[in-house]
């Protein structure tokens, strides 16, 4: 016996609650029963417009914080696929029979992300309780101490708004100094010679969620040769920024000194056992010999390099992988591999924001860059970094830093 199928948009126009669903542009894209009934707009109001034109805070009142505590709860659905409850909110909701008289509401949203194939967040569910009646009832002695709560919680909400506000300020100006810091230690590529190289470094969305991860650029003393190579360092903000300085500086002086780049890995990692905030770093580093047209590579624990080869196969460099710089209580050489190349392949580095995704296997995320890099191989090398950027970011943005690096073989 097969069980009968079920009709997902009935049950949807059924449920209790109000429930609408939200494109990632926040456009109302559908909307239950109970939604347009409690909400006093008619389904045609609502089902193609744009949240904030129909629900905008009330123009009289300036302290009018609801829409602008939905929208951040909204965007942090989208930039992380995570469900948000929301604490009560008052919103003051324009009244359609007495246009410019605005109506005192109090509602209790939860809101919610539905992936789509791609695992990106498709559509927001938008699920509001009203609870006005219980917040302004008008009935005797419990009425009473209803709007003296009322009055001491948002005495307190104001409070909590203003510390917030303050801990806003001083986390974006961290912010400010962290990139500025991070653009004055991250090297922009020179390199000799008509060989070409583009990089791309994208700060975590959030206030503190920058320089983590780093790149650079050496040419080396012997030969036509260059050192390429990309790290991560655990954790945000000032302190990993100083961390990645401090590994990126050390790693370049390694790099021009080193018989090869696991040697310059051994010497990081006895550096980094020193550097605070540097535990579990990762970062791979590449020789790349033109006259030979070699590859030699080491990396501690971090993604594996991807070699476009002119014909769109790519191949990742895997060859010579180990543990993070301090996994290991004593000093022991690391491996390196070499791979050969082919005039016009293509040397990728990058680091797990580009490819990672929450409840994702890594390998998914990799079969994404290889397909992206064949499909524009034949770009040059600044064209490539956007193209693969554009189509491997989430568009509001990573939850963990990326830095990208390509040069052309």
């Amino acid at each position: 016996m097969t069980d009968p199928e079920i009709d997902y948009a009935a049950v949807f126009q059924a449920l209790p609650g109000m429930v609408a669903l939200l494109t990632p542009e926040l456009v109302y894209a559908d909307v239950n029963e109970q939604f347009v009934r409690m909400s006093g707009r008619s389904r045609e109001q609502l089902v193609g417009h744009y949240l904030f034109d129909v629900f905008p805070d009330n123009p009289d009142d300036p302290a009018a914080t609801g829409m602008r505590n939905l929208a951040a709860s909204l965007q942090r659905v989208l930039a992380t696929g995570e469900r948000d409850t929301m604490a009560v909110q008052r919103y003051d909701v324009q009244s359609l029979e007495r246009p410019g008289r605005w109506e005192e509401h109090y509602w209790s949203p939860v809101n919610a992300a539905v992936p789509g194939p791609d695992g990106e967040v498709a559509l927001v569910v938008h699920r509001v309780e009203e609870v006005t009646e219980f917040i302004r009832d008008r009935g005797g002695p419990i009425g009473t101490r209803a709007r003296a709560l009322e009055a001491e919680l948002y005495l307190r909400a104001r409070e909590l708004q203003e510390v917030n506000e303050r801990l806003r300020r001083a986390h974006a100006r961290e912010r400010e100094v962290a990139l500025a810091l991070q653009e004055a230690m991250l090297p922009t590529p020179r390199l000799k010679g008509p060989h070409r190289a583009a990089v791309r470094y994208r700060p975590a969305i959030g206030a503190l969620n920058v320089c983590g991860d780093w790149y650079d650029l050496v040419d080396l003393v012997d030969g036509d040769c260059i050192g390429v190579a990309v790290g991560d360092v655990v954790g945000h903000g000032l302190a990993a920024a100083c961390a990645m300085g401090q590994l990126r500086s050390a790693l370049s002086a390694a790099s021009r000194v080193a018989d090869g780049p696991a040697q310059a890995l051994d010497v990081l990692g006895r550096y980094a056992r020193v550097v605070a905030g540097a535990e579990s770093a990762t970062v791979v580093i590449t020789f790349i010999d033109f006259a030979a047209r070699t590859i030699t590579y080491s990396s501690a624990g971090h993604l594996p390099p991807a070699l476009v080869h002119p014909d769109g196969t790519v191949e990742f460099l895997d060859g010579a992988t180990d543990p993070p710089l301090d996994a290991s209580p004593d000093p022991v050489p690391r491996p390196q591999a070499t791979t050969a190349f082919t005039d016009g392949a293509t040397l990728v580095l990058y680091t797990d924001g580009l490819v990672e995704r929450r409840g994702e296997d890594i390998e998914s995320g990799l079969e994404r860059l290889a397909d992206s890099l064949a499909r524009h191989r034949d770009h040059d090398p600044e064209t490539l970094v956007d193209a693969v950027l554009g189509e491997l970011l989430p568009p509001a943005g990573a939850t963990d830093d990326t830095a990208l690096i390509v040069v052309r073989l």
